[in-house]
């Protein structure tokens, strides 16, 4: 082994046993409680939404989950009741809305459920839809749905609760947003739109309501096992798919319970696995750091990572190029 490949190694060592420090003796922050406040969802009828409102009624919240469909409500409503902590004491109640719709809308029907179950102390959007295809097969519709239902659904419902946090002086404001947020992908040019919106909406907001004693996450999950992944799938270009399999489908349940103690935690960034973590470093520019320790491992790591995100960069224009060579063979014998 020559000197050169020992300093890699050893360096490399050093900086895992770093962020091992940093991570057990700096990056506990004050945790949260939920107990006896009020939790909405949106998005709360299936996937992570859903996974998010169980794990909030076992750490005794009043829930609300919010979503179109009636009848998933229903049954999603029966679930978050069983798992309440305290079924004496919690309520939990659901409402049919459409969270991209109208802005009036939405602020009256967030108004009144405060009337009934109380301020609502966290926020969670998860309401999020995604319909795949290249730019110029992407119909404006589809393109207006998915604004509709992923940035503006956040924005609105987001605008109509943080005059009341603000006079409270605390909440905790949830955006489901995902690994596309961070990085463009084939097939996902509108997706991806969306969801970097939401991640410059993230970044602002934190910055407008720290002085409040409001914290800001953002989710940033790879691909889930959710329905809406299923009807995802179906959309998907070749090019996305394959590209979509260099990395594990993820549990919802796993994705909920990391964005919810993140988000008691105060984090910013709330990521499940390596490659959700070696993006938030890559990416995180100007975007708030949670602590000290944080701010060192990024900026000691992102040399490094740069590396290794080329050589995925490279992975996936292969791809690319191999399905475009197999289109054209298939074309040339018809």
């Amino acid at each position: 082994m020559t000197t050169t490949m020992l300093d890699i190694i050893l360096t490399i060592v050093a900086l895992l046993v770093t962020i091992l420090f940093a991570r057990y003796y700096f990056w506990r922050r004050r945790i949260r409680n939920v107990n006896n406040k009020h939790v909405v969802v949106t998005g709360g009828s299936s996937g992570i939404g859903k996974c998010v409102a169980i794990i909030a009624a076992k750490y005794g919240a009043h829930v609300t989950i919010i979503a179109r469909d009636l009848q998933k409500l229903e049954i999603a409503r029966n679930e978050i009741i069983h798992a309440c902590k305290n079924k004496d004491v919690q309520r939990v109640e659901y409402l049919s809305l459409d969270v991209g719709g109208d802005y009036k809308t939405v602020e009256k029907a967030l108004s009144d459920v405060e009337k009934t179950m109380g301020p609502i102390y966290m926020l969670v959007n998860c309401a999020g839809t995604a319909i795949c295809g290249k730019i110029e097969d992407t119909s404006v519709a589809d393109l207006k749905k998915m604004i509709n239902i992923n940035f503006l659904g956040s924005y609105y419902c987001t605008k109509a609760v943080v005059q009341r946090m603000k006079a409270s002086q605390e909440g905790i404001i949830v955006l489901t947003s995902s690994q596309a947020a961070l990085l463009g992908i084939f097939g996902y040019s509108a997706y991806c739109s969306t969801k970097f919106a939401l991640r410059g909406l993230a970044e602002s907001i934190a910055m407008e309501l720290a002085p409040y004693n409001i914290s800001v996450t953002l989710s940033l999950p790879p691909d889930t096992d959710t329905p809406g992944f299923a009807i995802e799938e179906l959309s998907k270009p070749l090019e996305t798919k394959l590209i979509s399999e260099t990395s594990a489908l993820v549990r919802p349940e796993a994705v909920a319970n990391k964005l919810f103690k993140d988000a008691l935690a105060g984090k910013f960034f709330s990521t499940v696995g390596m490659e959700g973590f070696m993006l938030t470093v890559l990416c995180a520019g100007m975007s708030p750091f949670s602590s000290i320790a944080e701010l060192v491992v990024q900026s000691a790591l992102v040399g490094l990572f740069r590396l290794v995100s080329a050589c995925y960069l490279v992975h996936f224009q292969r791809i690319i190029r191999n399905c475009i060579k197999t289109r054209d063979k298939n074309k040339k014998s018809e």
